[in-house]
């Protein structure tokens, strides 16, 4: 694991001083949340978890860091000490991954020691903000497949080594069936895929040459790049011609098939699959790839392309038209001498930056019949619902408008689970593979209307009753 301690802004080094100069290190608690979905969505999908666990578990000052603080000349020597014996002692509750997840509601909490609480944030909200950011993106690019296999192959265009290894993790926890990235395939144990570049094909004396000797290499996985020349009258022709040529020897590939790597892709497709039916290759597959998204995807759906295999590279690997996932990391109560935590409010001038308060927890609310999300409630840690009793839930921002939930027809799911108590990880992370297998039944409890690409419904995320009592008690206040 690497030592990421100095992943983190100047800031809050020069905070942490502050602190440890002029009070005492007393706890805190720090919500991270986000204030809107990428893409005008209607939902994201929580990751990034397995990487802050490990970010915090190697959590130390080493000499060399040390020595180079005090470089900059900003940093008492009486602080630096404190930093070389420093390790984190406090204790965070996250949304485990491959959750849908809405905006407001804290997705980690961290309770700690404020110079501790304040160390980490930066990193947290680096590494959480970019897999949230691609698996959110993912998972609206398989939705707009319905049903076939996406693949992602974004490596190259990704914005360095650790977003092409993190964003190709995240992808594979919203839906990709496998990744071209060898280095994630091994870390993370999931599947690699790929197929020949125009390269290959042009490195040959001819196209026909070329798909044969692909062929004879691997006759199990076949699937040949027809648009090098030209896609109808060269390469699905030889492509056929070395199909035919396999079923005659005997081979049966486990998959074969063509990629579509530019053109008119609903067109292409469509006499493609033309062609290949009639040469008796119905169980072909054909893939496309060229700088493809959702809209495309979506829109290729609808014009009836014979796409059933898709390449995703750099609009999924770097959320291209949505780049920033706009997570934040703020203050939410400081921990009194008598043990309880005084709520923290941030007012502004925009209200959608105006903080909820307080030590705080996140339940999930079904509809008990069909399984589908009625709401996400808001709440204190220490408040009690009992689901046989009649809920009223009801708009933080316009309060007259109640929906009232009968006893006995809804039921309720913590979302916050204990990840690190007193400086300890009680949490073992899922391999990815089962992330994703939980994050494909996770979007079954979503309403179809909040998965629409355009103008999604959205989750009603609500406070109870009485956090909102407490914000507007604190407005009060602050206002006087």
């Amino acid at each position: 694991m690497r030592n990421l301690t100095l992943l983190t802004d100047l800031y809050q080094l020069t905070m942490m001083q502050g602190y440890f100069e002029t009070q005492e290190n007393e706890t805190v608690i720090f919500d991270m949340f986000f204030r809107a979905n990428p893409n005008q969505g209607g939902y994201s999908v929580m990751a990034g978890l397995e990487q802050v666990i490990e970010y915090i578990k190697n959590l130390n000052f080493t000499y060399e860091d040390v020595d180079y603080l005090r470089g900059l000349g900003i940093f008492s020597d009486r602080f630096l000490d404190y930093l070389s014996g420093f390790h984190f002692s406090g204790s965070i509750y996250a949304i485990p991954e491959g959750t849908m997840i809405f905006p407001r509601e804290p997705l980690l909490k961290v309770i700690a020691p404020i110079m501790e609480a304040q160390l980490v944030e930066t990193a947290i909200l680096n590494i959480v903000n970019h897999q949230c950011l691609i698996a959110t993106k993912t998972s609206r690019v398989v939705y707009a497949a319905q049903g076939d296999g996406v693949m992602e192959f974004g490596l190259r265009r990704a914005q360095g080594p650790d977003a092409g290894l993190y964003g190709a993790r995240a992808a594979m926890i919203g839906g990709c069936v496998g990744t071209s990235n060898v280095l994630a395939g091994k870390l993370f144990d999931v599947p690699v895929m790929g197929t020949h570049a125009h390269s290959w094909i042009m490195s040959f004396p001819d196209e026909y040459t070329a798909f044969k000797e692909y062929a004879k290499l691997y006759p199990n996985s076949c699937t040949l790049l027809v648009d090098t020349y030209d896609t109808l009258k060269s390469g699905i022709p030889n492509a056929i011609r070395v199909f035919k040529e396999m079923r005659e020897a005997g081979i049966k590939p486990k998959s074969y098939g063509i990629r579509l790597d530019s053109g008119d892709l609903a067109y292409l497709s469509k006499k493609a699959r033309k062609m290949l039916d009639e040469a008796g290759f119905t169980d072909a597959v054909i893939a496309a790839s060229n700088d493809l998204d959702e809209i495309l995807i979506h829109d290729l759906k609808m014009q009836g392309a014979q796409i059933r295999s898709w390449g995703v590279g750099t609009n999924m690997i770097t959320s291209k038209d949505c780049p920033s996932f706009g997570g934040v990391y703020k203050l939410a109560a400081i921990k009194a001498e008598d043990g309880t935590f005084v709520p923290k409010i941030k007012l502004s001038e925009n209200t959608e930056k105006i903080t909820n308060p307080g030590n705080k927890t996140i339940y999930r609310i079904y509809d008990k019949e069909t399984g589908k999300i009625r709401a996400d409630l808001i709440c204190f840690a220490d408040e009690v619902f009992d689901p046989e009793e009649e809920m009223v839930l009801f708009s933080p921002k316009e309060p007259w408008k109640k929906t009232r939930l009968a006893g006995g027809s809804y039921t309720m799911r913590e979302l916050l689970v204990p990840v690190f108590v007193n400086g300890e990880c009680i949490y073992q992370s899922p391999g990815v593979k089962e992330i994703a297998a939980y994050c494909r039944q996770e979007k079954e409890t979503l309403w179809e209307e909040t998965q629409r690409l355009f103008y999604p419904h959205n989750v009603y995320v609500d406070l109870s009753q009485k956090l909102y009592d407490t914000k507007q008690r604190l407005l009060s206040e602050k206002n006087r």
